[in-house]
């Protein structure tokens, strides 16, 4: 079977995912991910290869993600991930359990940083304080 590509984004992050039929290898950035560090992050990636459960095991994935901080990185690579598996199976059945599990599985989270404003000190929205004494 072909390839597949997909894309994810979050914030600043973005993951682009190869899907290929294969032995069930996942690799982020080159680096397998049993060795993806933090944890927490890790166990992120897995959720979308537990719920597809055996087509997870058929295929090889690779990712390659860039931007952003580590967890928008790891949510956009999920992203991808839960996209490419959904497309590679080609039943609805996945892609609702997707759905019922975490809408961000296949629907893009679109929030960005607001950006600063000239004359401002610090954030976006932060303003100068005033003192009347």
């Amino acid at each position: 079977m072909k390839a597949i590509l997909t894309s994810g984004k979050r914030k600043k992050a973005i993951a682009r995912a190869t899907i290929k039929s294969g032995n069930g290898i996942i690799k982020i950035n080159n680096l397998l991910l049993d060795f993806y560090e933090p944890e927490l992050y890790r166990l992120k990636l897995r959720e979308p290869l537990i719920i597809a459960g055996d087509v997870a095991d058929k295929v090889d994935i690779r990712v390659k993600v860039s931007g952003g901080g580590m967890s928008s990185q790891a949510d956009a690579s999920r992203l991808a991930i839960a996209k490419s598996l959904s497309e590679y199976s080609k039943n609805n059945k996945l892609r609702e359990q997707f759905l019922e599990y975490d809408r961000n599985l296949l629907v893009a989270d679109i929030r960005h940083k607001e950006p600063a404003k000239p004359n401002r000190h610090g954030q976006a929205r932060s303003k100068r304080q005033k003192s009347y004494r």
